[in-house]
């Protein structure tokens, strides 16, 4: 099963753009200000394309956000209907895009996993879901050995020779 490729660049500005639009009512500045500090890290990851720890803390990030976003939705949703029309629209529309945003995390978690394995991370998490293997038919396996070597001398010391004097 082929994974599409997906930019990091795109994963970061559409989670940028929800959490703007999230931020227009009523979520409150930790919301803000946790979201908007893994997309810094995000930025840092686009910007080092090698760096295999800005990806992971990337990764981590949006992992921790995803619960403090349950949280934050959960607590701080107003409970009263009685704003203004107007009011209630933008609330309504900010909290759709702070759930949006909320759903697309887990996909964007897998993405941004398999930049990771790609940019050469091995931490390998299984959950049973389809993932995108290394094909491992060129490794020689252990069992068998080169049988041209000759015995094993861990101290590259010629057979006949006398040990060296040692001094202490």
């Amino acid at each position: 099963m082929e994974i599409p490729a997906i930019n990091l660049k795109a994963i970061v500005l559409v989670h940028w753009l929800l959490t703007v639009w999230g931020c227009m009512a009523w979520l409150p500045q930790s919301f803000a200000w946790g979201n908007f500090s893994v997309l810094a890290i995000g930025v840092w990851a686009i910007a080092q394309r090698d760096s295999i720890d800005a990806v992971l803390m990337f990764l981590m990030g949006m992992i921790v956000t995803i619960l403090t976003d349950i949280i934050h939705i959960g607590i701080f949703y107003p409970s009263n209907d009685l704003a203004a029309e107007r009011a209630r629209d933008v609330l309504r529309f900010s909290t759709g895009m702070a759930i949006l945003n909320l759903l697309l995390k887990p996909a964007s978690c897998f993405f941004v996993y398999q930049m990771y394995r790609e940019r050469g991370g091995d931490y390998n998490v299984n959950f049973g879901f389809p993932s995108v293997s290394r094909n491992r038919d060129a490794y020689q396996s252990i069992d068998h050995q080169d049988e041209s070597s000759g015995p094993a001398n861990p101290f590259n010391q010629a057979q006949d020779s006398k040990p060296g004097v040692r001094t202490y």
